[in-house]
């Protein structure tokens, strides 16, 4: 597929009612942006990133989206009103419209991490409020690019992960996904969350290299329109 627009990938997708997207008057950084939260009629998010809205848009995490640096810098604020439930994609011709997003989808080798049931099955429980395995994955890609602070005082900072976390549980429902993690002082992320979901979850991760979607971002403007 060439170079397309979202708008026109999406010409049938239902849209927003209304929506205002404006840069962030003030910018907080990794660790505490890309807030996104659904509404009964829109959804609304505060210092996210364009790179965090392709993402959400797209079911894909921040490492499956390529395109110059300030997709994952530049911080915004976004709110959308719907005359119904709001839905991901609607945000795709939304970001179309708004950042001149031009995209094309590639599959690329890279190292990837696969969330995978451990012997013995899985520990958790169900919950009909609980969280998809799909969407602990796309958490734990975040966890893990957390580096533990040398200073016990300081919070870990969130640094780009080198690699996606994808979901091969097959584990269908929603699940009680509520882990305790306790840190220390130089210790590595990855090998805490490996334990945690081991012994309160009965999941691992697995470390491979393999083909993974990624979507390419052409070209967008850094300052949306039509507010």
């Amino acid at each position: 597929m060439g170079v397309v627009t979202l708008f026109l990938l999406l010409a049938q997708q239902p849209v927003f009612d209304v929506a205002s997207v404006k840069p962030s008057a003030q910018t907080v950084g990794p660790d505490y942006n890309n807030r996104i939260a659904y509404e009964p009629n829109g959804v609304r998010a505060r210092n996210a990133t364009l790179k965090r809205l392709l993402a959400e848009a797209y079911g894909l995490q921040l490492n499956q989206i390529a395109g110059p640096a300030w997709l994952g810098r530049d911080e915004y604020d976004l709110e959308a009103r719907s005359s119904g439930p709001a839905d991901a994609r609607m945000l795709r011709p939304l970001l179309a419209e708004r950042f001149g997003v031009k995209v094309h989808p590639e599959t690329r080798e890279m190292r990837v991490f696969e969330l995978t049931v451990d012997k013995g099955g899985p520990k958790m429980k169900p919950l009909d409020t609980g969280m998809t395995a799909q969407r602990f994955a796309d958490f734990l890609a975040v966890q893990l690019t957390i580096a533990m602070p040398d200073d016990p005082s300081r919070p870990g900072r969130a640094t780009e992960a080198p690699a996606p976390v994808l979901d091969k549980t097959g584990l269908t429902g929603t699940w009680d996904f509520k882990a305790t993690i306790r840190p220390e002082v130089g210790s590595d992320s990855f090998v805490l969350w490996q334990e945690a979901l081991k012994d309160q979850f009965g999941l691992k991760l697995v470390s491979r290299r393999g083909p993974v979607p990624v979507l390419v971002v052409d070209s967008a403007e850094r300052v949306p329109t039509g507010n």
